[in-house]
């Protein structure tokens, strides 16, 4: 059986904690792993081997993070552009074997009772093996408002309905055959796309005339217009509604998608009075608090039901129940051409990291890492000119036609227009001031003329 995640999505429902560069799934909200490790280890145990489809901006993280808990042999498939959940299914599944079993399985969800898991993974599977496409229906525990409902008759989906009203969702529960729509699946590759032959045919033709024009084997990308013309639909629409052969699996795995402030306070460990407990708050008469810091200390005083995150760049205070206002947020920082819907303040980047350390108008000034052996792309501005000081390592600077070494303590000046590259050459961290100068200093004036991890922006 094949684990295939889902490592897409930007993560703006956990803003300013999660963002595009660094989605929810990437983020150690729990302990120091990630959700997106915390599903390959879980699904390592029932799994041969894992097969990730993610955006191109965060092949690296998923990498970096593979490696971290010894996943090194894995299939990846990048998308250019977002075109939901079938048709990243539908691609990866015409890159595996037709009888083989393929677990779906999205990267940023919780599942905390692993012996439950493990069995409705076997019963999942033993269903798969019939040809049937098993879906995993969670065993509600409130009436949620915020998830689809699966009705079903035993094991047999009779229907999947649409996010209820508050009155529905009451009802769901008071029947007692009704589930949480979970987003994971289980079924024999062939068999989905024979399903999605019969149901959606232009989405699986446009898929296999993207696959033939995709670059890779290893790591499969797939063409910006490919993918852009494939139709955008989800698994549950263009298949799972509307076959025959669905299954529904009740599972009772302690899951949480993490969809909202309100969810992550339901999983972390509170103090005595409600309060989620950590090292960098302190409370005095303050109750049932959501409270997220990393480097600040945070205080609170007599309020109670508030969600405070607190990151470097950015502070949210909000009532708890007002999270489904935070992506509103998120659309006003895009209209105001910020940069905080995007990036933390340090950033990861594939071949090291980038911390700013002040900005205002007119200049920028960040502390670059570049990793041994690694190098930024061959690239040149528009608008700013970047002055270079090493603080630690040899840094190898390519400026047009010109190859120079410079060292701890000394500088170097790249010109608006020039075209440029930094390389670290040498067997440690490299560690350069960059101050950057000039009327527009936006992550997005960067022309790439040719970059080693494929990014063409």
């Amino acid at each position: 059986m094949i684990n295939l995640i889902l490592c897409g999505g930007s993560g703006t429902r956990l803003w300013p904690i999660s963002r595009t560069l660094m989605p929810k799934q990437f983020v150690s909200l729990f302990g120091d792993k990630s959700l997106f490790q915390l599903t390959v280890e879980r699904n390592a145990l029932t799994c041969n081997s894992t097969f990730i489809v993610s955006n191109a901006e965060q092949h690296f993280l998923a990498l970096d993070q593979l490696e971290e808990v010894g996943s090194t042999e894995n299939h990846f498939l990048l998308e250019p552009v977002g075109r939901n959940t079938a048709p990243a299914i539908a691609l990866a599944c015409l890159k595996i074997d037709p009888d083989t079993i393929v677990l779906v399985s999205p990267s940023d969800h919780l599942i905390k009772k692993q012996d439950a898991y493990e069995k409705v993974m076997h019963r999942a599977k033993e269903l798969a093996e019939e040809d049937h496409l098993v879906t995993f229906g969670i065993t509600p525990t409130h009436p949620e408002t915020g998830f689809g409902y699966i009705e079903a008759n035993g094991e047999d989906a009779k229907r999947f309905c649409e996010k209820p009203d508050a009155e529905t969702a009451q009802s769901y529960i008071d029947q007692g055959h009704f589930y949480w729509n979970s987003g994971m699946f289980c079924f024999k590759a062939g068999v989905f796309l024979e399903e999605l032959a019969k149901f959606s045919p232009q989405m699986l033709k446009a898929c296999k005339a993207a696959l033939a024009q995709s670059k890779g084997e290893q790591v499969v990308r797939i063409q910006h217009d490919d993918m852009a013309a494939i139709p955008a639909d989800s698994i549950d629409y263009a298949v799972m509604e509307k076959s025959a052969k669905v299954k529904v699996v009740p599972s009772d795995i302690g899951w949480s998608d993490l969809g909202s402030f309100e969810s992550l306070y339901e999983e972390l460990p509170k103090d005595e009075f409600g309060n989620t407990t950590s090292d960098r708050h302190m409370s005095l008469g303050s109750k049932n608090n959501l409270v997220l810091t990393s480097d600040r200390m945070v205080t609170t005083l007599d309020v109670e039901n508030l969600m405070i995150v607190d990151t470097p760049d950015a502070l949210m205070v909000s009532h708890k129940g007002s999270s489904q206002k935070v992506k509103q947020v998120v659309e006003l920082l895009k209209e105001k051409g910020s940069d905080l819907h995007h990036v933390h303040l340090t950033a990861k980047r594939p071949w090291g990291s980038y911390a700013i350390l002040e900005e205002e108008a007119g200049y920028k000034i960040k502390l670059i890492i570049v990793r041994p052996g690694a190098r930024l792309s061959l690239q040149k501005h528009f608008h700013r000119s970047e002055h270079w000081v090493v603080l630690k390592g040899t840094a190898e600077v390519t400026l047009d036609d010109e190859v120079t070494l410079v060292t701890p303590n000394h500088s170097t000046y790249i010109p608006i227009g020039g075209v440029h590259r930094l390389t670290n050459p040498g067997k440690t961290d490299l560690q350069i001031i960059e101050v950057q100068v000039g009327e527009y200093t936006g992550e997005d004036d960067i022309v790439r003329i040719q970059d080693d991890y494929k990014r063409s922006s």
